[in-house]
């Protein structure tokens, strides 16, 4: 329940930095505007956000003649976790990793590497697709999309402030209640997508651990989840995956090098902070 609270604590932040940058380029007008624009968009993160991750992961469907185990595994715990059963999907690289997709469980899939399929045992894999069921069932995947799709549209407003300082400032405001000029170009173009980045880490961040806590519970072995996250941190930072950065925060390790990706914009917390929760979770089921 803390978690979920956060979440939505951090959601709503998010959406007030998306009207507050609204405001400071238009006044009251902008801020509307930026109103209608978070609607529209969050309409379409709802609606669409999981064929496009899918695209862009180039994903495809296949049939249990082609992936019998994957399939059984997925089938299991749709039981285990009173959910249907979502559609599966597989990914032709090598380095191991897996997300989920899906605007709630009626209409949801998952998504592995080929890569996954061939170093993890049965129990590992079981784990790491536990967590992508977490996932679907905290409605994690619209959560993040939704934040994903503000801070990129607060990245791509802070380019237009950048555009129009070049051109001669912003035109000015319909009131006197907004930012205008230099000072507010400069909090367009660095303060808010800042902003708006790490609100949105820290949203995927508290959905990892949960999604964690909720997985280990739905195979009922945290263990093995903790020993598929240490194999697909460690081939993730040996063979780093070629993904688009937009879908990084969806896979259950982070697909991208400590070089590419400040740790402070990391979207995902440390391994070894996740797997230590693993293994008190399941040191307290052995004592129970």
């Amino acid at each position: 329940m803390y978690n979920m609270f956060k979440t939505f604590m951090f959601l709503a932040a998010l959406t007030a930095l998306f009207l507050f940058v609204g405001g400071a380029l238009g006044g009251r007008t902008g801020m509307t505007v930026a109103l209608v624009m978070a609607g529209a968009m969050n309409f379409f993160a709802y609606w669409y956000s999981d064929k496009l991750a899918l695209k862009m992961s180039g994903a495809r469907e296949v049939s249990e003649a082609e992936t019998p185990q994957l399939h059984s595994i997925v089938a299991g715990l749709a039981q285990k976790a009173g959910m249907p059963k979502p559609k599966v999907y597989l990914i032709a690289q090598q380095t191991p990793n897996a997300f989920a997709t899906g605007r709630n469980p009626d209409h949801a899939a998952v998504a592995v590497t080929e890569g996954i399929l061939r170093i993890l045992n049965r129990e590992e894999l079981e784990g790491v697709l536990a967590h992508e069921f977490a996932h679907i069932r905290n409605r994690d995947i619209l959560i993040s999309s939704i934040a994903a799709v503000i801070a990129g549209a607060i990245s791509y407003i802070a380019t237009m402030a950048q555009w129009a300082m070049l051109f001669g400032g912003f035109g000015g405001s319909d009131d006197d209640e907004g930012a205008s000029g230099l000072i507010g170009g400069l909090i367009m173009m660095i303060i808010a997508p800042i902003a708006a980045a790490l609100i949105q880490m820290a949203i995927s961040r508290s959905r990892e651990y949960q999604a964690d806590a909720t997985g280990a519970k739905i195979c009922n072995h945290p263990m093995a989840l903790a020993s598929a996250l240490k194999k697909l941190d460690e081939w993730n930072h040996r063979v780093p995956m070629k993904v688009n950065p937009a879908t990084a925060q969806m896979y259950i390790v982070n697909p991208l090098t400590a070089a590419s990706v400040a740790k402070l914009f990391s979207t995902h917390p440390p391994i070894q902070e996740r797997i230590r929760r693993l293994r008190s979770m399941a040191g307290r089921q052995k004592g129970v």
